[in-house]
């Protein structure tokens, strides 16, 4: 399979996935228990690979956790991840993000994707709204890991806070706006 096929076959299967519904309330179930321990592991390598991010997330009033988004690409490009938000260490609700890009990608990855709610504020306009878009419904700041490995104050002083990690670590000058998020109906 050349590489063209495999991106086409990759992209068509994120798409399929963003568009699939489940009805039946076992199905349902399982996807949520199935989400949760991805959103455990998640968090947990986040604890393990970014010094200070366990005593940010257990400042946070809320953590929206996508523990695998999926993006694709070959010129044009898309992204998917389904996730949950934890508030007081429980999933409050589940959800899902999307993305477009357009300019030179060929490839694909996965990356895990964490959003923090550092103000009550900050959390209640998520919660309320029908549908999310970084950068224009809140400005994310992305968190950067300073000389010394941990967190920078300023960073951790904003009322929403990104973190990107690869299977290599903390992603650095990734942005998350323009990325969409909504509720399923789980």
């Amino acid at each position: 399979m050349d590489k063209r096929s495999f991106l086409a076959l990759g992209l068509s299967g994120l798409v399929t996935a963003a568009c699939s519904t489940t009805s039946n309330p076992g199905d349902q179930a399982a996807k949520r228990t199935s989400i949760d321990a991805s959103v455990d592991s998640a968090l947990s390598s986040l604890h393990a690979q970014v010094p200070g991010s366990r005593e940010l997330t257990a400042k946070a009033k809320g953590v929206l956790v996508f523990p695998s988004v999926m993006s694709a690409g070959l010129g044009v490009g898309g992204s998917y991840g389904q996730g949950a938000l934890r508030v007081g260490g429980r999933s409050a609700g589940y959800y899902s993000t999307t993305g477009a890009s357009v300019g030179f990608l060929a490839g694909a990855d996965s990356k895990a994707v964490f959003v923090l709610f550092m103000t009550q504020g900050a959390l209640d306009k998520f919660v309320a709204s029908s549908g999310w878009t970084a950068g224009a419904d809140a400005s994310v700041t992305m968190a950067k890991a300073g000389a010394t490995a941990s967190i920078d104050t300023q960073t951790a002083q904003q009322p929403v806070i990104g973190f990107a990690l690869s299977n290599g670590g903390l992603m650095a000058n990734l942005s998350l706006d323009g990325t969409k998020v909504n509720k399923m109906a789980l």
